[in-house]
């Protein structure tokens, strides 16, 4: 059994780490080759975007063969010397599943136009209501209807994302038992993580209707209990089957009693969830494609829930500012500016030391920042793209529209990783795929000669490694009313020694007042970003810009 709470797992978007063959993409052969950056951040895992058989419609989300690499990143020989390779330092992979949909070049949906009845049983196939309309009022996710024309027959297909992502109906079990067939196929390979894309969408009802609004549409096809029984079949079936297995489901719009039965241990269905609420709130009125300040006491009342009742359920949560769909958290709920080292390190701290298990997004660990573009034009996200469009529809103007997009873009975190600082960042000796930008401030050759960030990284990362009360124990927050800070007490029992964060997170100065049960105690500094050695607790303490402080009673 693989203890959670001692692993940290990294993320690479292989299309954007680096390039070795020249042809502006990033490779596999290119994350061989940094294998040696790789050992330096001391992980145990490296999840890897997907890097399968793909046209790119949504960057390799939309699968055409789950069994061949892309010729863009490279061959099955590559990827079975980076598995090799990275198992010599100690690390092992996890692979992106997109299992909820397939492209519409896939093998499946090509023989389903052919008129093969046996994979038009692998999509939502419907034909238009009586009086012309499509078959629900569904809208995709990407903008637009969810239902795209079936070739030449009277049919829809279903697509909740782009119309180049049929949606696989998980009802029918050959469908599952194909899904299962690919697990196993990489389990050969020597994977033993898997991350499953938005895998909570799958439990569509059989018989689909109109929604009657958006959220409630959302609850149609989302979260359902038909969700567990699929995710219990395919432990079953696939990984359940190694005791080292690591598993996370991307899971949209959960709640706290699904995402516990998820990852319970006892329920085997997965190791642990990503959700997503904390990282809405910026979205004005739950509208992504807003732009506004987000809500802190929002943002800290959705953590403490989520780490709470999570612990208290025997769950068990990811833990993660950023992703490749995400915009940079340092540029979003950091300062980017003159506290960008101490804001990075505080919101690292922030959910290093809680309840979970650690993700550290490419760039972060040396404070990337969004890309200060200034054109639509830069952007290459087909979200993004139709965002935009659908923002002016609405009467904004151009600039307006572009604002919006800027602080929302999924390609704010893909552009290139900075290796130095040349005009293409020394991710490529080409014109990238995507510009990287101020890799003249931020990159990974001056971070790790001159900075702090990487480094603190490593102290957070040794931290839970031989800190049991980090990695196994239970955890309370606590100064839930303060409107700067985010506190929070971790335990093994009632007895343990405790530990206690705080994480101020503006750029002020400020006082917090400190419960009466942890005063008039001896503490030991774990870590503090501003190189604190010893700190004294009476009623108060006074917390500098962005400062992060974790401290130990001394029995």
């Amino acid at each position: 059994m693989v203890n959670l709470g001692k692993k940290i797992i990294y993320q690479i978007y292989p299309k954007s780490f680096y390039d070795a063959n020249g042809d502006g993409v990033g490779d596999i052969r290119g994350i061989i080759q940094k294998i040696p950056y790789i050992k330096k951040l001391n992980v145990d895992m490296v999840w890897f975007n997907p890097f399968f058989v793909s046209p790119q419609r949504d960057n390799g989300y939309d699968i055409a063969d789950y069994y061949q690499i892309d010729p863009l990143f490279g061959t099955m020989a590559d990827f079975e010397e980076l598995v090799a390779k990275l198992k010599e330092i100690n690390v092992d992979v996890m692979l992106d599943m997109v299992f909820n949909h397939c492209s519409t070049s896939n093998i499946w949906f090509q023989k389903a136009l052919a008129g093969d009845e046996k994979y038009q049983k692998f999509f939502y196939l419907r034909k238009a209501k009586k009086d012309g309309s499509l078959p629900t009022n569904w809208q995709s996710k990407f903008g637009g209807p969810a239902w795209a024309k079936f070739g030449d027959t009277d049919y829809y297909y279903l697509h909740l994302y782009d119309p180049s992502q049929a949606d696989l109906d998980w009802h029918n079990p050959d469908v599952r038992r194909e899904v299962y067939k690919v697990i196993n196929f990489w389990r050969s390979k020597g994977v033993k993580g898997f991350r499953f894309d938005v895998i909570n969408v799958t439990g569509k009802a059989a018989k689909l209707i109109d929604s009657t609004d958006p959220v409630e549409e959302k609850s149609l096809y989302t979260d359902t209990p038909v969700v567990h029984k699929y995710l219990k079949e395919m432990n079953a079936a696939s990984f359940g089957k190694d005791p080292d297995s690591i598993t996370v489901g991307e899971m949209s719009s959960t709640t706290i009693k699904n995402s516990i039965a998820y990852s319970k241990p006892s329920e085997h269905e997965l190791s642990m969830v990503f959700n997503f609420h904390h990282l809405k709130v910026d979205y004005k009125n739950g509208e992504k494609w807003t732009k506004m300040p987000f809500d802190f006491m929002k943002l800290k009342s959705l953590l403490t829930q989520w780490q709470e009742e999570m612990d208290q359920g025997g769950g068990w949560n990811a833990l993660f500012w950023n992703n490749h769909d995400q915009p940079m958290a340092l540029s979003r709920f950091g300062d980017s500016g003159q506290y960008r080292a101490k804001s990075a390190e505080m919101l690292a701290t922030a959910i290093h030391l809680m309840r979970g298990t650690p993700y550290i997004y490419m760039g972060e660990e040396i404070g990337m920042t969004d890309p200060d573009y200034s054109s639509i034009n830069s952007y290459v996200d087909v979200e993004s793209k139709n965002a935009f469009n659908n923002l002016k529809r609405q009467g904004m103007s151009d600039q307006e529209a572009f604002d919006i997009v800027h602080t929302k873009s999924r390609d704010n975190s893909r552009t290139p990783m900075h290796w130095d600082d040349q005009k293409y960042a020394g991710f490529s000796k080409v014109k990238p795929w995507l510009m990287p930008k101020n890799q003249a401030q931020i990159n990974v050759k001056k971070e790790l000669t001159q900075g702090e960030i990487f480094n603190y990284y490593q102290q957070l990362i040794k931290l839970r490694k031989h800190e049991d009360l980090i990695s196994d124990g239970h955890i309370k927050m606590f100064l839930k009313s303060d409107q700067r800070v985010l506190a929070y007490e971790r335990y093994l029992n009632n007895d343990s020694p405790k530990i206690l964060v705080f994480n101020n997170f503006y750029g002020q100065e400020h006082v917090v007042s400190v419960p009466e049960e942890y005063c008039n105690q001896t503490y030991q500094v774990l870590i503090s970003n501003y190189q604190e050695d010893e700190v004294e607790i009476n009623h108060s303490l006074h917390l500098r810009p962005y400062e992060a402080l974790a401290i130990k009673t001394v029995s």
